[in-house]
Order: C-alpha cells, then structure tokens, then sequence
C-alpha cells in the first residue's frame, strides 16, 4: 500500500509540474497534419514587409503578444532566458504585437522589452492585426509553431515558464519530430 501511494504521488506530481510548466491556460496542440499558413504581413524594425512564410528553413515559435497583457510581460524575462539557450540550436523566436499599441514605434517596444529584460528579443508589428486576426488570435498570448517547412503544426495558448527544462526539452522534441 505504501508503494502504491508513493507511486501515485509521483505520478500526480509529475503531472502538475509537467503542466504547470508548460501552460497555465488552455495548453499545447500539435495538429495532425499540418496547416497552411495565412499570407499575411507583418513589418520588421526596417519597415520590411515580412510573411511567416519568409522563415522557412528555420524553426520559428511566433509569439503573439501585447504590452497591455499581464501575463505576456511576466514570460518576457523567461522567454528572453530561453532565446539565450536555444538560439544556436536552430530555434528562432520572433514576438509579435499589435502594430497600434507602439505609437513611438520600435524603439519605444524596444525599451519596453530592455525594462521586462528581453532586450535580445525579435520583434515585429502586426498592422491593424491582420496576421492575428487571420490566425483567429483575439487574445494573447498565444505561441504559433511554424515548421522548416514552413507550416504552423501547432500552438500554444497562455503562458509557459519559457526557461524550464521540461519546456525547454518538450520544444526540441517538437522541432525534432515536426520541425
């Protein structure tokens, strides 16, 4: 009996630990197949008009994000941790907000990120949130996981302690089996 209880105290353990790492919302979903993904634009720090399509070849989790979300700015730091870890393993992390939250433009999201410690991060502006809308992204945040092959194979929804190591491992077995 008392083995048996262990047993289960690890199990469950181990669940929540797993889960409470990974996502507080509404989780992880890897689709079976992959889907297409939408032709719309966003715009780099040079004002580029970028795809998600244009990063085919590399493995790309598109964070959609906004500065007045309290969960994403909690991530930030933990995310900028996990960019600093992964970054040479062909993982590319690319946040993307709401073009009209940034009336001072990049440099303003740019100090932003600096105060929340995610200086090194990527960023893009979704104009009029075209791209999200067209995702069917009306919240945030919500992680978009896009191939080499460039299709998105699955999504993220709410938060997840970026720089954990079961995160951290769960991403590369994702990026080994689909990416």
């Amino acid at each position: 009996m008392n083995k048996f209880f262990h047993f289960c105290f690890f199990m469950i353990l181990s669940v929540f630990v797993f889960n409470t790492a990974l996502s507080t919302e509404k989780g992880i979903n890897i689709y079976e197949t992959p889907r297409e993904l939408p032709s719309k634009v966003i715009f780099s720090q040079t004002g580029k008009q970028i795809r998600l399509s244009d990063f085919q070849g590399d493995f790309v989790l598109a964070v959609f994000w906004s500065r007045y979300c309290i969960p994403c700015i909690r991530e930030l730091e933990d995310l900028q941790k996990f960019v600093t870890q992964t970054k040479n393993d062909g993982i590319r992390v690319i946040l993307i907000s709401p073009k009209e939250e940034w009336p001072g433009g990049f440099l303003e999201q740019q100090r932003f990120l600096t105060r929340y410690k995610a200086a090194e991060m990527e960023i893009y502006v979704d104009n009029k949130s075209d791209l999200s809308a067209a995702f069917g992204i009306f919240s945030s945040p919500v992680t978009i996981l896009v191939s080499r092959q460039g299709q998105e194979i699955g999504r993220i929804r709410g938060t997840a302690k970026w720089d954990h190591s079961d995160v951290i491992e769960y991403i590369y077995k994702i990026k080994a089996q689909y990416g």
